[in-house]
């Protein structure tokens, strides 16, 4: 088994991170570690329609499961500023506050290459920005993980963000797509892309 250190930055989403990284690597394996803090925690709780969200300081204690490249199953549980412990399957909306440390187990991948740490990775040509809870961003991520595209996924947290994505694209929806830097727009245009066959040329 290899073993891959994984840093995860400021408005990182814990979740699309782990499931980013190993479409585009495909790798499988498990959590073997976790130490960091949330801004903000999505997780399902048993028994319930929809995920709980909580926001604040949020200090990680465990994160366990496996992911692959056809997705992730992992359980987190975080302590609130209270020291109340919350649990549940992690949801995509978990945003890294100061910095979320993992150590990920490797049990299988497809190439003879080691597995890369994300910094050492090639920048893909398409970027995608999303807001967490988001429908139709949760529809184009998962057209672009079943097509098995590299992709950068940029995570809105807060007006500072939202502000910063409007003025480079000019929208006030998303997601919002680039590719090469430019943009080509939200997702209507982009499974107009998938439909034309032009996103197959982005691998």
């Amino acid at each position: 088994m290899l073993s891959l250190p994984l840093n995860l930055a400021p408005g990182s989403d814990l979740r699309l991170s782990i499931e980013q990284l190993a479409a585009e690597q495909q790798i499988s394996g498990f959590v073997l570690g976790v130490v960091g803090n949330l801004s903000q925690a999505s997780f399902q709780c048993p028994g319930q329609a929809e995920p709980r969200v909580l926001k604040g300081d949020l200090e990680v204690i465990t994160l366990n499961g496996n992911f692959s490249p056809k997705g992730v199953h992992l359980h987190l549980s975080l302590s609130d500023g209270a020291c109340q412990v919350w649990g549940g399957h992690l949801e995509p909306g978990t945003l890294v506050q100061k910095g979320v440390d993992l150590l990920l187990g490797i049990t299988d991948q497809s190439e003879s290459q080691p597995p890369k740490a994300p910094d050492a990775m090639t920048n893909p040509r398409l970027e995608i920005a999303v807001l967490p809870g988001c429908p139709w961003c949760a529809r184009a991520l998962r057209l672009l993980r079943t097509l098995d595209l590299p992709h950068q996924v940029d995570t809105v947290n807060g007006d500072a963000d939202f502000k910063r994505w409007q003025s480079r694209s000019g929208m006030s929806t998303f997601p919002q797509v680039f590719v090469d830097g430019q943009l080509i727009g939200g997702y209507d245009d982009l499974t107009t892309l998938h439909a034309s066959g032009e996103l197959e040329a982005l691998r």
